[in-house]
């Protein structure tokens, strides 16, 4: 199950990311960061377009947030095609898939988001059409029913999907190009950030830009959604800039602390540290210890916390590591990760 909250820090698309389309950009070369997949993506689509075909079909996965959706519509523009897009929970049956396809022009685009959410059903109708360029379908029921072939426009299916492993492996086998996005560096988020408040008419110093990457946990969607929060902040006290005080004060306002984290984050490790000693601690537990889903906690928050190294699963639950006490500057004595030795140091269990 996956949870969509209404979360400043969330890397999941909200309904008040409505100017994201205005950020995304129109080409590779104004596309920040991901230089591997850019490169490979780059040679593969001019080979196409010398070859005279349609390119291949794209996977695309990786934390959400990252830029999949906005290279499909690069990978769209760059090849002179038109894109269709829709997701995998809104195609509910075959027929809804076959309508899709069959409407398609040559060499169109065809983006499925979150692609491992298909049907069974509707998934074993997009093989033939990925691997033949034809729909088989079946006419009629029992023993008078028989396959019919429909011959499809050759196109590109760019699937996109945060949880790969969710893909069956017929699918996946049939994409000809798979490409994992990574979490964007501090350099790189503070170029997105100067590239979209020039966009957005925003006036910012170099180091405000470099405060706001690094809040950003790694995210081109938060940094833009941080950015446009200041934004606010700086019209509201008449700001001609964006100055590094300003941001500071802004994002503590906002309650994202030097790392990214929000106080959800570290209520979350408070409670493993303090009411749990450091962990472990189960999830149900944990859960109804903060008061929030089960579902959402693992979903959501734990995997920044995981990725900065502040927590770790272990069979017998959740435990806080020393990064965590010290972000949150609590004594690791008097815990359970570490004992006071008779000569008075501390040493770890």
């Amino acid at each position: 199950m996956e949870e969509d909250i209404e979360r400043l820090l969330s890397a999941n698309r909200l309904e008040t990311d409505e100017s994201e389309n205005k950020l995304r950009p129109k080409t590779l070369d104004a596309y920040v960061g991901q230089e591997k997949v850019k490169q490979n993506l780059s040679v593969f689509m001019a080979s196409a377009k010398k070859r005279g075909e349609t390119l291949d079909h794209v996977l695309l996965y990786g934390p959400p947030g990252l830029g999949k959706t906005t290279l499909s519509h690069i990978i769209a523009n760059e090849m002179g095609a038109g894109i269709r897009i829709t997701t995998g929970p809104a195609v509910e049956r075959a027929a809804d898939l076959a309508s899709i396809l069959t409407n398609l022009q040559a060499g169109e685009i065809l983006f499925i988001d979150e692609i491992h959410r298909l049907n069974p059903t509707v998934e074993e109708v997009l093989y033939s059409a990925m691997e033949d360029g034809s729909l088989d379908i079946v006419i009629g029921k029992g023993p008078s029913a028989r396959t019919m072939k429909i011959p499809l426009e050759p196109f590109t299916l760019v699937g996109a999907t945060t949880k790969a492993g969710m893909l069956s492996a017929p699918l996946r086998d049939r994409f000809g190009m798979v490409f994992r996005l990574e979490l964007y560096n501090e350099k790189e988020l503070t170029s997105i950030v100067h590239r979209s408040s020039s966009i957005l008419g925003i006036r910012i110093h170099d180091y405000a830009a470099s405060e706001i990457a690094r809040r950003s946990r790694g995210t081109p969607r938060i940094c833009n959604r941080l950015l446009k929060r200041i934004r606010d902040f700086a019209e509201y006290e008449n700001a001609g800039i964006v100055d590094l005080p300003l941001a500071q004060a802004s994002l503590s306002r906002l309650e994202v602390d030097s790392l990214g984290l929000d106080t959800t984050d570290n209520n979350i490790l408070r409670t493993i540290i303090e009411k749990f000693n450091g962990g472990p601690v189960g999830l149900e537990t944990l859960a109804a210890s903060t008061g929030e889903d089960a579902n959402t906690i693992e979903d959501v928050y734990e995997p920044y916390l995981l990725q900065l190294g502040f927590i770790a699963r272990t069979p017998r639950g959740r435990i806080c590591t020393q990064g965590a006490y010290k972000h949150l500057g609590i004594p690791l004595y008097n815990t359970g990760l570490f004992d006071l030795n008779p000569d008075g140091d501390d040493s770890a269990c």
